[in-house]
């Protein structure tokens, strides 16, 4: 298993300023890669404290790429409903030259209403606008003089420059959540998957589906997901525990906060089900997620037996993606404890 860090800015401007946030973030992707974390991640979103201060992570992993010298660059991960395709694909590319080679594309259907409203998108083409835009991003990339004429973009005879450092072009990630279909889809289509370990009871069924797609579509090996965690680890548990369990009940908070038009009476036919979700997110808690393993939070040795839980619960996962400073997370706590599981916890699943 291997372990990475992912950013997703939770602040208000009033709370930590902007210039602050990704000084400090990028002084921990710095630090992180150092002590051998294989990724750096960042999220897309939009206006919003939950994720807002990350309109576009190319922009952030563009930097990291400066910082750094061996981790792999996630885009944890880019929007195809609020991008168009013809930038989307250069700018990858672009990020993979600058990077020597070091990214890695995460797509997402995006989930938060409102994000939907501001930008004129309707949720009910999600699934429609998303798989659109992968393909076309995908054909940019692996080839050249383009056409492909979809719902939303047509292109015409194109050669997207500059053209990818790897060949054919970098390694795609599809985020999926809840349904059995978001898997699938990934995994026929040969694609690696990011998930959430918010919903831990069904992640296994999740993953064997996407793995069951895999196999039957004929690619070799059996897949690659990437799973998102909380991470505080201390050398004093009760500490770690005082720390963290604030802060990631603000995180939830804000989730929740960001996503409240669920919770209002809005359906949509690609989002079965998550008025669900996000009220078993607003009835949670840090305490709820560390007992359920979507939080690691403790000592070493704590945090160490979780994840071997999470790994045998699972079914087995290929990354780890934590997120270190999340919320108001001190910056002295998240390198402490980003130092502190690099050298007592990561060695255990080398």
């Amino acid at each position: 298993m291997q372990f990475g860090v992912q950013f997703f800015p939770d602040v208000r401007p009033d709370e930590r300023p902007a210039e602050q946030y990704f000084r400090e973030a990028l002084d921990l992707a710095a630090e992180a890669d150092r002590l051998g974390y294989s990724h750096i991640r960042i999220v897309e979103h939009y206006f919003h404290y939950y994720g807002g201060y990350s309109p576009n992570p190319i922009v952030f992993l563009a930097a990291a790429a400066q910082r750094t010298q061996r981790a792999r660059l996630v885009t944890g991960a880019v929007l195809p409903a609020f991008n168009h395709p013809l930038k989307l694909a250069g700018e990858i590319a672009m990020l993979d030259a600058i990077s020597g080679g070091r990214l890695d594309v995460g797509f997402a259907r995006a989930f938060l209403p409102h994000e939907f409203r501001r930008f004129g998108r309707l949720p009910d083409e999600s699934v429609a606008r998303f798989r659109e835009g992968i393909e076309q991003v995908d054909l940019l990339l692996r080839e050249e003089a383009v056409t492909h004429r979809g719902r939303f973009h047509t292109i015409e005879n194109t050669t997207s420059l500059p053209r990818p450092t790897q060949r054919p072009r970098p390694k795609l990630y599809v985020a999926a959540l809840n349904t059995p279909e978001s898997f699938e889809y990934a995994g026929r289509m040969g694609y690696a998957v990011m998930a959430i370990a918010f919903v831990a009871a069904k992640m296994r069924p999740l993953l064997d589906a996407y793995r069951a797609a895999w196999r039957a579509a004929g690619h070799s090996g059996n897949g690659e997901a990437m799973i998102a965690f909380h991470m505080f680890c201390d050398a004093d548990g009760e500490r770690a525990r005082t720390v963290a369990a604030p802060l990631i009940d603000n995180y939830l908070r804000s989730l929740v906060d960001a996503a409240s038009d669920w919770l209002d009476g809005r359906t949509s036919q690609d989002y079965p089900g998550y008025d669900k979700i996000i009220a078993g997110l607003r009835a949670s808690n840090a305490a709820e997620q560390m007992a359920t393993g979507a939080a690691w939070v403790g000592t070493p040795n704590e945090v160490a037996a979780t994840i071997a839980q999470m790994h045998e619960d699972f079914g087995g996962f290929e990354h780890a993606s934590l997120q270190v400073n999340f919320n108001l997370m001190p910056f002295g706590d998240a390198l402490g404890s980003l130092r502190l599981f690099a050298r007592k916890v990561m060695p255990r699943f080398a």
